[in-house]
C-alpha cells in the first residue's frame, strides 16, 4: 500500500504532485455528428504542480495548479480532443477542498467537497446557481447542452495508481431537453516525481 510521510504541508493533495498518464480512459458522451450517445477511449496526461500558499485575509490554501489533456485511442499524434487547466486547493482549518476548472469550451467549475490531510479519496461536487460551488458556460452551450450537475472523485489506490470517475449531468437539445449523463473515467501511473535529484522518472 503507497503510504504518504512527513508533514504534509498540503494534505490530502500531498500524493497527486507529479505527472500522470493513463492509456483505458472510456468516456461516454452524446455525439452531436452521430446523433447517438457511445463510448470513446482515450489516453491522458495529468500534471500537479505546487503552488505558493494563497491567503484570503485570515483564509490560507493550499494547493496545486494543473493541466490535463486528452488523445482518442488512434489520434495520439493529433490535437487532444480535451483540454483542461485548473487549481486543487486545500483550507486546513475546515477541512475543505475545491477543484477550479476551466474546460477549452467555455466552462468553468468550482467544486468543493471535505477531507482530511492523509485522506486519499477526493470527492468534489457543484451545482449550477450555487454562490460558492457552482457552474458557468457559454451561451451556445447552455442553449443546447445546459450543465445541471458536476461530480468528480480522485483516488490513491493501494497500488499507486490514479483513478477518477467524473460526471456532467447536460439537458441536451438534441434529447428534445432529456437529461443524460456525461462520464469520464481512467486509471493513471505516475510518470515523473518533482524531486531535485530526480529526472524523468
Amino acid at each position: 500500500m503507497t503510504k504518504i510521510l512527513g508533514p504534509q504541508r498540503l494534505g490530502p493533495l500531498t500524493w497527486l504532485v507529479g505527472e500522470w498518464e493513463g492509456d483505458v480512459g472510456v468516456d461516454v458522451s452524446f455525439h452531436n455528428r452521430d446523433g447517438e450517445t457511445s463510448e470513446t477511449s482515450y489516453f491522458e496526461r495529468f500534471r500537479f504542480h505546487p503552488i505558493p500558499k494563497q491567503e484570503n485575509g485570515k483564509q490560507e490554501l493550499e494547493g496545486l495548479k494543473y493541466e490535463n489533456q486528452a488523445w482518442r485511442h488512434g489520434e495520439e499524434a493529433m490535437e487532444p480532443f480535451h483540454d483542461e487547466i485548473g487549481y486543487l486547493l486545500w483550507e486546513k482549518a475546515t477541512g475543505t477542498i475545491i477543484r477550479n476548472v476551466v474546460f477549452g469550451r467555455g466552462i468553468a467549475i468550482l467544486a468543493g467537497g471535505t477531507a482530511k490531510p492523509r485522506d486519499t479519496s477526493l470527492r468534489f461536487k457543484a451545482t449550477p446557481g450555487d454562490p460558492n460551488f457552482g457552474i458557468l458556460q457559454n451561451k451556445y452551450l447552455s442553449e443546447r447542452a445546459e450543465l445541471r450537475g458536476f461530480e468528480g472523485t480522485f483516488t490513491l489506490s493501494d497500488d499507486g495508481t490514479f483513478n477518477y470517475t467524473q460526471t456532467l449531468v447536460l439537458k441536451l437539445a438534441a434529447l428534445g431537453g432529456k437529461e443524460m449523463n456525461h462520464t469520464d473515467r481512467n486509471t493513471l501511473r505516475r510518470v515523473k516525481r518533482y524531486h531535485p535529484s530526480i529526472e524523468n522518472r
